[in-house]
């Protein structure tokens, strides 16, 4: 007798907030703003330490190693957290939970993704407007669904963002996967079928433990690869140096409009 799916674990989701192992990261030199910018763009980062723009105040630690925690201070303006999420859901939802036990209230995060369509060309602005729940972590934080919504304000504040910078941007669905290596053409199909413009790891988990602690998170990403049947194209997405660092800034703005 098969089993059905009602019993598996993944679908038991448990609304208690209250966890055997809460985050309790270690408190940073500085006080933690209460705007944040989780930015996957590991060469931006370190390219605005170099320049002293960006301030190490702390880190949060994995078995990668540490993860530093920067403050980024601007004349005039407030300043925000920023960090590197980590790859893949479990890390990132991690390590959101932990700087929202730091005290951040507001969220944005800026990355790269794989294309589903050549209408998606490298480089291209998606502001995320749902993700399809194809990844693990999303199911400890929200009830079993397809999918979960972005945060309506947050997706304003990035289109605000774009609009008064004149980028050109798509709003858009995409698919969060945890198998990276197992995006067959069928499952492409039926992701593209309901509505997927792009692919990544992350944001269907960020959303939901962002809903989940009742804090607002936006995210926004940029065309990299191009995933279609005819065959995988890189088209140098990590090439795209002045493109990554230019979305970073706009999502810093974006998070101070939120």
């Amino acid at each position: 007798m098969s089993e059905s799916p009602i019993s598996w674990p993944i679908l038991e989701y448990d609304p208690n907030p209250h966890a055997i192992v809460e985050p309790q990261p270690s408190l940073p030199a500085a006080p933690v703003p209460k705007r944040a910018v989780m930015c996957f763009f590991q060469e931006v980062l370190e390219g605005l330490r170099a320049q002293r723009r960006l301030r190490v105040i702390g880190q949060l630690k994995s078995e990668i190693g540490p993860n530093p925690l920067y403050l980024l201070e601007e004349e005039e303006n407030e300043p925000v957290l920023v960090l590197h999420p980590g790859v893949g859901a479990p890390l990132a939802a991690g390590f959101l939970e932990e700087i929202i036990a730091l005290g951040v209230r507001k969220v944005m995060v800026c990355g790269g993704c794989g294309a589903l369509t050549p209408k998606i060309t490298a480089g291209h602005v998606i502001v995320v407007t749902a993700a399809v729940r194809d990844e693990g972590t999303s199911y400890h934080y929200l009830p079993p669904a397809r999918e979960v919504i972005a945060d309506p304000q947050a997706v304003a504040a990035l289109v605000a963002a774009l609009e008064y910078h004149k980028v050109p941007y798509r709003l858009g669905k995409t698919w969060t996967t945890d198998g990276l290596y197992r995006e067959t053409v069928t499952r492409r199909a039926r992701r593209v079928a309901e509505g997927c413009l792009v692919v990544e790891m992350e944001a269907a988990a960020l959303m939901a433990v962002a809903r989940f602690r009742g804090v607002p998170l936006g995210q926004v990403l940029y065309g990299g690869d191009l995933v279609i049947p005819e065959g995988w194209d890189r088209r140098e997405w990590y090439r795209r140096g002045s493109d990554r660092e230019r979305l970073f800034w706009l999502t810093v703005e974006a998070v101070r409009r939120l």
